[in-house]
């Protein structure tokens, strides 16, 4: 029998005792034999709660119980989580976290200290909360070239876009409703700035290169700035908008980034809508492969915890490989991608935007839209595009052609 400790008795936490007792005989037969939960760390008790009498709060009872086969960290943040990752490993104990945040910044080397005690470390759940991505390509396309990963790695922010479009409602507007449905935070700003994407296409990156690429290195915009005028140019173009992390192999390395890009209606991310979220991962004998799901959601995201307890089980006493080295990986600069920019400027700007951005830009009509110029640029550098864009007084808007 395997005997378990779950870190943190939150949304995520919960979930995972849920699958583990709702699920135990499924779980049983994929492990090959019966996973017990014998503690949940929490700083708080839980009277009434069918398993208030296996909660700790203190950490060691469960580092020093040589009976504890897996830790799952479900606490989310860097500290103590970090901590107390790194000393269960060190004690021999195998660790899975849905702690994108942690992963994102210390995955590499943690995996390489599992790998140092002969136990394993496993992050399904930090990323698409419960679409098995990061398995599969660890797994099932470890024998491919992947040269590219282009995902829709938010919910609320792909929510939010969503509804934008079809109920021609503002930012704002959206954004509130979003929080009363508890499909954003009180505080949104991990989610509109970006910075949730940011931190999964890290870890994507990294998996695809196998070195560690950190987040803060990587160029992101959030959604924040996208208008409803957007939406309607966006729909005479037949073109969605949506916030999009991406890592692609270039002639130099590769490079990294999050930013809201116009996506014709033909390519299957753009039809993506709602909570949900996608990943395209392309490989060069594979071609491109698909994985759709919800992102988020305590159910979605327990499962993919409990999968990997599952997977350490089968796999008990021995390393699970995970291709990720604690060397820094080399981003090379967004400069030089080469990419047509959608521009939003006042209608008293329009011989000024041709003047600065040539003759073979495209005019685009809005449906609605008045007293604006916008135009599709012709293909041209990020470099290239940042230094004209400065010249050009009163920008309304700008976003990247997919």
């Amino acid at each position: 029998m395997a005997k378990v400790a779950v870190l943190g008795y939150g949304t995520v936490g919960s979930g995972v005792v849920e699958v583990l007792d709702t699920n135990a005989q499924e779980v049983a037969k994929s492990a090959g034999e019966a996973v017990e939960l014998k503690y949940i760390l929490d700083l708080r008790d839980f009277p009434g709660d069918k398993h208030e009498s296996q909660v700790v709060h203190d950490i060691n009872i469960i580092l020093e119980d040589p009976e504890i086969d897996v830790i799952c960290e479900t606490m989310g943040g860097i500290e103590p989580a970090f901590t107390f990752e790194k000393n269960a490993l060190i004690k021999g104990k195998s660790v899975c976290t849905s702690n994108k945040e942690l992963v994102a910044a210390h995955g590499p080397e943690l995996v390489e200290l599992a790998k140092q005690h002969n136990v394993s470390y496993l992050f399904e759940a930090s990323v698409g909360g419960g679409i098995p991505v990061l398995r599969s390509i660890n797994d099932s396309l470890k024998h491919e070239k992947i040269d590219a990963i282009t995902g829709i790695l938010n919910g609320t922010t792909n929510y939010i876009l969503t509804k934008m479009d079809k109920e021609g409602v503002g930012f704002a507007t959206v954004l509130k409703k979003a929080q009363d449905k508890g499909y954003a935070e009180r505080n949104p700003e991990a989610d509109v700035e970006g910075y949730d994407a940011c931190r999964k296409i890290a870890i994507l990156s990294s998996l695809m290169s196998g070195k560690h690429v950190n987040y803060e290195d990587i160029y992101t915009e959030g959604i924040t700035k996208i208008s409803i005028e957007d939406f309607s140019y966006a729909r005479k173009m037949n073109m969605a908008i949506k916030l999009l992390g991406m890592c692609k192999k270039n002639q130099n390395g590769f490079f990294t980034m999050v930013a809201p890009f116009l996506i014709p209606l033909e390519n299957p991310l753009a039809n993506v809508n709602g909570v949900f979220n996608a990943i395209d991962i392309h490989g060069n004998m594979l071609g491109d492969v698909m994985f759709y799901g919800k992102g988020a959601g305590k159910n979605a995201t327990a499962s993919a915890v409990v999968a990997d307890v599952i997977d350490i089980t089968k796999h008990k006493g021995h390393h699970i490989e995970v291709n990720m080295k604690a060397e820094n990986a080399q981003l090379s600069p967004k400069d030089n991608a080469v990419r047509s920019f959608f521009v939003r400027v006042p209608e008293n700007k329009a011989d000024e935007a041709k003047e600065i951005f040539g003759s073979k830009i495209e005019v685009i009509e809005g449906e609605n839209v008045h007293g604006e110029f916008a135009f599709v640029t012709d293909m041209i550098s990020e470099k290239d595009f940042e230094d004209r864009i400065k010249k050009l007084d009163s920008v309304k808007g700008y976003i990247r052609l997919y």
